[in-house]
């Protein structure tokens, strides 16, 4: 079985919040013994979907140290710490580490669009900020800046950066650097899970893992056996869901409907620039669960 420093099942959480839009570290507590009583031995606590844009360091360092307390010893709890500030993301990394992160995830600095060569320097100084595992998370959709394959082989060389969370697609680039490397590879996007796995990826790093931890855990579990048609026959199950989380609105929005929907989150309230799911998209959320079989 592969090892990991990061798990194999891992769901980048949502932030669960009451309806004033503070933090309810209770709800992360609860939401978070939810995830890993079902498929779950990994946890990324304040990424995008966690709502990183617009939380505070001080309300990430408190929901990282309520997941912590509440399943720290069950799961690894990796923290996202990317931010376009390289001193701002050092601060973070000390910051989460010191509350009993086991690992960060790093993404590509955005909006200001470094060169590869000053997003090598960014990640040599995120990650050298603790002694703990790193994850780059490569997703230029957002961030506007894709990390080059020789990027990613300098990476590679720093010695606590382990894993890519790939966001990118391009399947067969990743499978040379994989082929090269000893970076672990994670598929960062629902829809390509196994495709990611198929080619080599050690895990996931998921938001429908909110709903379908068990399922992907399977998935993962079917691909190491070489049982690919157990394998495809899970896939194509979850297509329903799949779709209707990842593309009726935004990832964040329908997982925290999703979770409300569901009872173990008490609100689904997220901050602005986003909204809550409208009852259209509700709608078609629990048709595309049903249909998956996981209402």
């Amino acid at each position: 079985m592969t090892t990991t420093p990061f798990g194999r099942m891992v769901t980048a959480m949502v932030t669960p919040m009451k309806p004033d839009g503070s933090i309810d570290y209770e709800g992360v507590a609860r939401l978070a013994n939810h995830l890993v009583d079902n498929g779950h031995d990994g946890l990324v606590v304040n990424g995008t979907t966690g709502e990183s844009a617009t939380t505070t360091d001080e309300e990430n360092v408190e929901t990282v140290r309520a997941v912590v307390d509440a399943v720290g010893d069950r799961c690894a709890v990796t923290a996202g710490v990317g931010t376009n500030d390289t001193a701002h993301s050092v601060r973070a990394a000390k910051a989460l580490a010191a509350v009993g992160a086991d690992a960060v995830l790093v993404v590509t600095p955005y909006y200001n669009k470094p060169t590869q060569a000053g997003i090598v320097e960014h990640f040599k100084a995120v990650v050298g900020a603790t002694d703990l595992p790193a994850m780059a998370y490569d997703i230029p959709s957002r961030t506007a800046t894709p990390l080059a394959s020789d990027t990613i082989r300098e990476l590679a060389k720093i010695d606590q950066m382990l894993a890519v969370k790939d966001a990118k697609g391009d399947f067969f680039e990743a499978t040379k650097l994989m082929n090269e490397t000893d970076l672990l590879w994670y598929s960062g996007d629902d829809v390509s899970n196994l495709i990611w796995l198929s080619l080599g990826a050690v895990g996931l790093v998921s938001v429908v893992g909110h709903v379908a931890g068990n399922e992907f855990r399977a998935m993962i579990d079917a691909v190491d056996a070489g049982d690919m048609t157990r394998a495809r026959e899970l896939h194509t199950r979850l297509i329903p869901a799949i779709d209707a989380l990842m593309n009726t609105s935004q990832g964040a929005i329908m997982a925290k409907a999703a979770m409300a929907d569901k009872g173990v989150i008490d609100s689904d309230f997220i901050r602005l620039p986003l909204l809550p799911a409208t009852d259209d998209m509700r709608a078609r959320l629990r048709e595309g669960l049903s249909e998956s079989g996981l209402s």
